[in-house]
Order: C-alpha cells, then sequence, then structure tokens
C-alpha cells in the first residue's frame, strides 16, 4: 500500500510538467477537486494540488528541452547523489545532476536503461506527498516496459525493490514492493510488459477515483481524452486511462474490495 511513511524506493513526490500551468490546474481541479497553491515567485512557476488541505501533487512548467507533458514519478532515497552515480552504473541516464531544491530537498532527474523517466527526492523540509491511497489521491505507480526483468532488476540494484508475479487478462504482471516490511503492505505499483507500437515506455501515476466513469466523464467535459475505456480487472478493481488536455496520461481507479 501506497503511505506516506516514506522507505528507500518508495514513491514520495508526483509532478506534472505542462506547457500551461494555469489550464492544467483548473483541469485537475475539475476533474479530481484539487486546489491549487503556488510556491511562490522564487519558484518558477511550480506549485502545489492540495485536498483538503494537504499535498497530493505538484505542478510546474516544462522545463527540459525537448519535454513533453508528463507525470513525474519521484522515488525516495537517503543520497541523491549516490543514486545518480547507479542509475549510470546500470545502464540509465542522469538528465538532471542532482541540486538542492531551495531548503526542501534534493532531486535528481533520472531515465532508465529502458527509457522511462523517473526523479528521485532526498527530503529536507518536505518530505514528500501529504495524501496517498485516499479519494482522488495517488494510489499506485506502474512502469510499462519492453523488458520487465531487467527493468526489476535495474531498480531492485537502486532500490532494493522486492515482487511478485501474478497473471491478469493478457499479460503476466509484476507487483513491487520496498525492502521494508511486510511484502505486501509494502506494495506500491507494478511492472506492465509494453504493448510494441500501442504505447510508450513510462511511469503511469494511478489516482483512486470514488466512481471511474464518472471521472472519465469529467476528464473528457474539460477537455481530456480517455486513451482506454474504463473496463474491470478481477480482483483489482475498474480502471481507466486518462490524458489531460496537453497529453499527459494518468490512469484512475477504483480499487477491487479487499
Amino acid at each position: 500500500m501506497l503511505t506516506t511513511d516514506f522507505v528507500t524506493g518508495s514513491p514520495s513526490w508526483l509532478d506534472l510538467g505542462t506547457p500551461d500551468t494555469k489550464a492544467a490546474a483548473a483541469f485537475f481541479g475539475s476533474v479530481f477537486g484539487w486546489d491549487f497553491r503556488t510556491a511562490g515567485p522564487e519558484a518558477g512557476g511550480y506549485g502545489f494540488f492540495q485536498l483538503d488541505g494537504k499535498t497530493v501533487a505538484a505542478l510546474g512548467p516544462l522545463t527540459e528541452d525537448g519535454a513533453s507533458p508528463a507525470w513525474t514519478v519521484y522515488f525516495h532515497t537517503s543520497n541523491a547523489d549516490a543514486t545518480a552515480e547507479a542509475v549510470e552504473q546500470g545502464g540509465g541516464t542522469v538528465r538532471v545532476e542532482p541540486f538542492d531544491v531551495m531548503n526542501a530537498g534534493r532531486m535528481s532527474a533520472l531515465t532508465d536503461p529502458g527509457g522511462a523517466d523517473f526523479s528521485v527526492w532526498q527530503p529536507a523540509a518536505i518530505e514528500g506527498l501529504e495524501k496517498t491511497s485516499d479519494t482522488n489521491a495517488l494510489c499506485w505507480t506502474e512502469l510499462h516496459t519492453a523488458d520487465p526483468a531487467a527493468a526489476h532488476g535495474f531498480y531492485r540494484h537502486l532500490f532494493g525493490w522486492r515482487s511478485e508475479t501474478m497473471e491478469v487478462p493478457g499479460m503476466t504482471y509484476t507487483v513491487l514492493s520496498t525492502a521494508a516490511g511486510e511484502q505486501q503492505e509494502a506494495s506500491f505499483g507494478g511492472i506492465a510488459p509494453l504493448h510494441p507500437g500501442a504505447e510508450e515506455t513510462r511511469w503511469i501515476p494511478y489516482f483512486d477515483v470514488a466512481d471511474v466513469d464518472e471521472t472519465a466523464a469529467k476528464a473528457e467535459a474539460n477537455g481530456g481524452s480517455v486513451l482506454m475505456a474504463a473496463s474491470d480487472v478481477p480482483d483489482v478493481g475498474r480502471i481507466a486511462w486518462l490524458a489531460d488536455p496537453f497529453g499527459a496520461p494518468f490512469a484512475v481507479i477504483r480499487p477491487a474490495p479487499m
């Protein structure tokens, strides 16, 4: 279960890079009921999505040359510099060298050997997200990649992740857990095989919603699109893939009763 008790390798932050922060904030406010709070003039347009006064994600303008609108998942580390070095040693790429984000923490933007972008967060004043695994908040992270076994090996070397496989319709799915705690309770995401020609290698955030179909309808009504129509996955829940008005993909889920 994804929580705010962050340990090495757990998703601890999530932000959206977009060409129009005002429009993106309005879209997600309509879809999820989020409020947007700017981090101040010195933050270059960056700010926080909040729900019930707690940060559930963040938003900022695109800063990297050639970057497309997308959500970025950050994983907790106690040493961003050492993790960036390990990424290079493991065949990945350091897109942005580790740097301090004012007094909030230290981060680095990275790409795994399969081509999926991610970041790491070494906390200081800001530990991470303040609400997860709740309605309209992040509840799962999922990597779509051509070689799930190689991807898991790379991230296991970085973060010590554990894994279990399960059969779902049309694929073998790898469930990821942090190294700390009981494995099922420590699960936070998964790895799915890429469908060649049908999708890109990337991390996708999943948000818990009360009604998947209603959320998809809200997304479309506010200029977004449905990438994968709502469908039921046995023992998992009801899922849809959506995109905001600028094409940044994300998923929503109503988890199956435990």
